[in-house]
Order: structure tokens, then sequence, then C-alpha cells
């Protein structure tokens, strides 16, 4: 009988190593065209630690979890990070105005042929600038990575997006009544308690069947993965802006329009790629949208992690006007040599 590791090498060994080494390589040229990017740009590259109080508070995150033994023996419960977001920020605090980092980063529950338990995050925050701003780095930055990859599209699954064209922006209403015909903020006539039956009857007028126990959100990503997302980032990338104010997560409130969110996400061949926000500074309402999603953890699955207070410290503190993103870096590098898995961009993974 021939066993699994029979039939499969192990990924150190030099035919499979040989296989992946075009695209590692690519990879370093991409690695080292970023940080020429946001060097020439003014930003410090800063190093935060991956154990931390709170490994972020996103309620379908799933962290790993250990115990950090003091000198004197007391045990203290830490988490690996799943973003350097609250650290980041904290350095924003202290007065850094422009910083990125290349982190390790930890989800658990998370493999597929995009997702890997372990990871490579980009992040990069700007004090006193928007996510206009941001939008612009994102599209320099693309168009650097895939130079640097020696290709002349982003490709993945048959598709491709090339990041010298225009770019296309879009509205998350936009985008919803473009795709599927659906108003969206008229499923929400208070923004902060969009009607679960307003969009569920939407759904099921373009086919996409509710699950019971589905929320308002729930019916969101079923819609948007099913009918829209597809559709994103062909041609050439995507941005898609504005989300509603209660998928704001960390963002602050569009000046001007309090239903949405100054949030947007970036999309190549159908993709995610980063996610993006005007950054919200008021410790009261973040403190209020953590308990939120606490309390949405702990419905969902029994437990929920801690708030760091720390980080609201530093928000009382002053944090200034700043906008920030993240982007998953093996994803990028994925895109721009043409890999059909996030494995083989990696140098070895996670057993």
């Amino acid at each position: 009988m021939t066993t699994r590791s029979e039939a499969i090498p192990p990924w150190w060994r030099p035919e499979r190593l040989a296989v992946r080494r075009p695209k590692l390589e690519a990879r370093q040229r991409i690695l080292a065209a970023t940080r020429s990017f946001f060097a020439e740009r003014g930003f410090l590259e800063v190093e935060t630690p991956a154990l931390q109080v709170s490994p972020g508070l996103e309620p379908h995150l799933m962290a790993f979890s250990t115990e950090l033994v003091t000198a004197e023996g007391e045990r203290r419960v830490r988490h690996l990070h799943t973003s350097p977001e609250f650290a980041m920020k904290k350095l924003l605090a202290s007065g850094l105005p422009r910083i990125f980092q290349l982190a390790r980063v930890f989800r658990n529950a998370e493999r597929s042929r995009t997702h890997h338990p372990e990871f490579t995050m980009l992040e990069w925050y700007r004090a006193g600038a928007g996510y206009r701003e941001l939008m612009a780095d994102c599209e320099a930055l693309l168009r650097g990575a895939l130079g640097a990859a020696g290709a002349h599209a982003f490709t993945w699954q048959g598709r491709s997006a090339d990041p010298t064209a225009s770019w296309t922006y879009l509205s998350v209403a936009e985008a919803f009544g473009r795709f599927c015909g659906i108003d969206l903020l008229a499923t929400a006539p208070d923004p902060l308690s969009p009607r679960r039956d307003l969009l569920a009857a939407e759904a099921r007028r373009v086919g996409v069947e509710p699950h019971s126990g589905d929320d308002w959100e729930d019916l969101f990503f079923r819609i948007f993965l099913d009918r829209i997302e597809p559709n994103l980032g062909i041609g050439a990338p995507a941005i898609l802006y504005d989300y509603p104010i209660a998928m704001a997560a960390l963002s602050r409130p569009k000046p001007g329009d309090p239903r949405l969110a100054e949030r947007f996400e970036l999309y190549v061949c159908g993709l995610e790629l980063a996610n993006a926000f005007g950054e919200l500074t008021d410790p009261v309402l973040q403190r209020a949208r953590f308990e939120a999603d606490r309390a949405k953890k702990q419905a969902l699955y029994g437990y929920a992690y801690p708030i760091d207070e720390d980080f609201l410290a530093a928000l009382e503190y002053g944090l200034p006007e700043s906008a920030g993103i993240a982007l998953g870096f093996d994803r990028l590098v994925m895109l721009a040599t043409g890999a059909s898995a996030i494995e083989e961009v990696l140098w070895a993974p996670v057993a």
C-alpha cells in the first residue's frame, strides 16, 4: 500500500524546490522592490511583536494562543497576531508619520489555495492622509511589483489584470447595483441596524438563497461572493470603496454621508488583495465596536479575545488623522508569477 508521504515527496526535496524556485526568486525581487518603493517615499520600516494581548477582534478570525511565563513565574495568555495593526497604530500615536511592515501573521482554521495559517502581511500607514492617498499607493506599488517579477500582467485562474491600464473604481453600492440590481443602502434605513429581511428578499430575487441564522452581514457576503467578487479586477485591478457603516471595522465614518465608512478593498483577477481604512480615532466609538465584535464572536463560537486596552489608551492619547492598509504579500506574489496556489510562492509551508 502506498502512503500519501510516499506518493508526494516532501517540500524540501530538490525536484520540488526546482519547480518553485523561479517563483521564489521572483518573490525576492518583489520583496526588494517593495522595500525600495517605501524607502523612496519616506516610510520607515518597523517591526512589532507577533505575541499580543489581543490578536484582533474581527469575529470570524481564529488565532493561535499560548502562554507567556514571566521571570516571576506568572503565566499570561498571549496570542499570535492576525495583523500588526494595533501595534503599528501605537507607533503612529508616538509621532511616526509614515511606517510600513512586512509582518509574519497567523490565522488558525484557514488553509486553501489562497490562504495559509502563517503568511506575510504588508501593512503601511500614512499620518495626515486619507484613504485616497492609499489608493494611489496601490496603483504604483502593483505596477512596480509586476515589473520586478518580469511579467506583463497579473494572472490567476485563467484571468488577467494589467495594472498599467485604467483601474476600476466602484463604490460598494454601485457594485451591488451594477452586478445584482440591488439597492443595498435601501436595505439599511437605519444605517447602524440594517434590515436582514429586506436584504433576504433581495437575495432571493437574484437567486441567492439565505441560510437559516444568516444576519444582514452574512447575506451581504453571500451575495457578494457569488455575484460580485468574481467580476472584480478583471482586465485591470479594481478598488471597491465606501462600505456601509455597519461594516466599518476600524474605519471612520465618511464625512458628509454617515451611512458609509471610509474603507476600501483591492481586487485583482477576482481575488481580494488588500483592505484599507481611513482610520477611526474616536476611542469611545472604537470601544463600542470592539465590544459588539466580542459579543458576536461569543455568540457564534462560545469564546472571545480580550480588548487591547493599551491600544484604546493610544487612541485616547491621540492617534492622528491617518489611513492604513493591509495587503497579502503572498497573494501579490501569486498573482505576479501566475501561481495557482499560495504554497507555490512560499519557501516552506506549515506542516
